[in-house]
C-alpha cells in the first residue's frame, strides 16, 4: 500500500503508473484543502501527544499538509514507544497523508540521538573527509531505515552546501557540508538519496542556491553573500538533478545580489526561484523553504508579507517551525487564513496554490 495513497490522489497514481501526465489534480478538491497541503508546521513542545491536542485538531480540519519534529519531541522516558505512538497519532488524524518531516542530516543536526537508542550517525564534513560512498551508504542506512521504522517520510538531507568559506558558523563550523569541491558534494548526496529512496524517505537538498559562501547564520539574521558566493555552489543541484535523484529542494534566506538586484532572501526571491531553479535549472519538483520564522525572514519582512512574498515568489511547501516564543507562535489555522485572504484580495492567485498544489500531490503520490 502506498503511504501517501488515499481516495483523493489514488487517480493521480494510476495515471503515473500508466506513463502519463497528471493533467488537473486539482478539481476534486476545493481551495480551502490545497492550502492547507502548502502548510508544514511544528507540532508543539511536548513528547506525549494527547488525543486532545490542537495539532490533531488542525490536520483534521485540513489546514495541514505537513509536520516536522524536534529533538524536544522525545520522551526521554520512552524515547521510542512515544515516537510511534505520535507519528501514528498524526498519520491516522490526515485525509490527506502527511509529510512527517525530521531535520536528520547527522552530527551536530541530529534529533535521533543514540542516547534516546536511536543509531550513532557521522557529520558530512567527516564522510567527506574519508571520500568512501560505501561509508557513507552505511551511515545513510541507519538513518534512511530508522526513520523510515517509525513512520518518518521525509527527511532534510542531505546538505549539499559547498564548503566555501571554512569559518562559515552555520555550516562549515558545524560539519554540514561535505567538501568545499562540488563534485564530492553531489557524490555523496547522490549516495544519500539512493539509499533514502530504498527505504521510501524522501530527502529535501539544501540549501539553494548556496550557503557554504557565508559569514552570518540567517537564523539570527540576514545573511548576504553577494562577496563570497561562487558559482560552484549551483554545481550540486545541476548534478544531482541531471542524475533524476531529487526529491526536493530547500531554499536559502540567503541575500545575493548578483542572483536576485532587489536583493531579495532566496526563499523570497522570484528571480532565484522561478528564474533559476526552475528556468535555468529546469527544476519541476517541490520547494520547500526553511523555517518562515528564523531572523532573517521574519525580522525584515513581516510575518503575513512574508508569506505572500515566498508564494509568488514559487515556493510550494512553508516551514514553520514554531521554535520561537510564544507570543510569536502561529497556528496552522491562522497561516491558512492568511493565505486565504491573500487568494480572496488576488495577491495570491488560486493558479499559483494549483500549482504548488498539484506538484505536492504528485511527490507524496511517488512513495510508498
Amino acid at each position: 500500500m502506498n503511504r501517501f495513497l488515499t481516495l483523493s490522489c489514488f487517480f493521480i497514481f494510476a495515471i503515473n503508473v500508466f506513463g502519463q501526465e497528471p493533467e488537473v489534480i486539482e478539481d476534486s478538491v476545493g481551495l480551502d484543502v490545497m492550502i492547507g497541503q502548502l502548510i508544514l508546521t511544528g507540532i508543539g513542545d511536548f513528547s506525549y501527544l494527547s488525543k486532545e491536542a490542537e495539532i490533531l485538531e488542525e490536520i483534521k480540519n485540513g489546514k495541514v499538509g505537513g509536520v516536522i519534529l524536534f529533538e524536544k519531541n522525545i520522551n526521554v522516558e520512552h524515547p521510542q514507544k512515544q515516537l510511534k505512538r505520535t507519528i501514528k497519532m498524526l498519520t491516522e488524524a490526515a485525509e490527506i497523508p502527511l509529510f512527517i518531516s525530521i531535520d536528520e542530516e547527522g552530527g551536530r543536526v541530529n534529533r535521533l540521538k543514540p542516547k534516546y537508542g536511536f543509531p550513532v550517525t557521522r557529520q558530512a564534513g567527516e564522510l567527506g573527509q574519508l571520500n568512501n560512498l560505501d561509508t557513507t551508504a552505511f551511515y545513510a542506512k541507519n538513518t534512511a531505515s530508522t526513520l523510515s521504522e517509525f513512520g518518518f517520510n521525509v527527511n532534510y538531507a542531505p546538505n549539499v552546501d559547498v564548503s566555501i568559506n571554512p569559518d562559515n558558523p552555520v555550516i562549515a563550523k558545524l560539519g554540514r557540508s561535505y567538501s568545499n569541491d562540488p563534485k564530492i558534494v553531489a557524490s555523496h548526496a547522490q549516495t544519500v538519496v539512493d539509499v533514502h529512496r530504498t527505504h521510501q524517505v524522501i530527502t529535501v537538498l539544501k540549501h539553494f542556491p548556496g550557503h557554504g559562501s557565508s559569514r552570518n547564520d540567517s537564523h539570527l539574521g540576514v545573511a548576504d553573500v553577494s562577496d563570497t558566493w561562487q558559482f560552484s555552489e549551483l554545481m550540486p543541484y545541476k548534478w544531482i538533478l541531471d542524475s533524476g535523484r531529487v526529491d526536493g529542494i530547500m531554499t536559502a534566506h540567503i541575500v545575493n545580489e548578483h542572483l536576485d538586484p532587489s536583493k531579495l532572501p532566496a526563499t523570497l526571491s522570484p528571480y532565484v526561484i522561478s528564474n533559476i531553479l526552475r528556468g535555468v535549472l529546469n527544476y519541476e519538483g517541490v520547494v520547500f523553504t526553511d523555517d518562515m520564522q528564523m531572523h532573517a525572514i521574519s525580522k525584515n519582512y513581516g510575518f503575513e508579507e512574508s508569506i505572500k512574498m515566498a508564494i509568488n515568489a514559487g515556493v510550494d511547501v512553508m516551514l514553520f517551525a514554531n521554535n520561537v516564543p510564544g507570543n510569536e507562535r502561529r497556528s496552522p489555522s491562522q497561516i491558512h487564513a492568511i493565505i486565504k485572504d491573500y487568494v480572496s484580495s488576488g495577491e495570491i492567485t488560486t493558479e499559483r496554490i494549483k500549482e504548488s498544489y498539484n506538484r505536492i500531490m504528485q511527490l507524496k503520490s511517488k512513495f510508498r
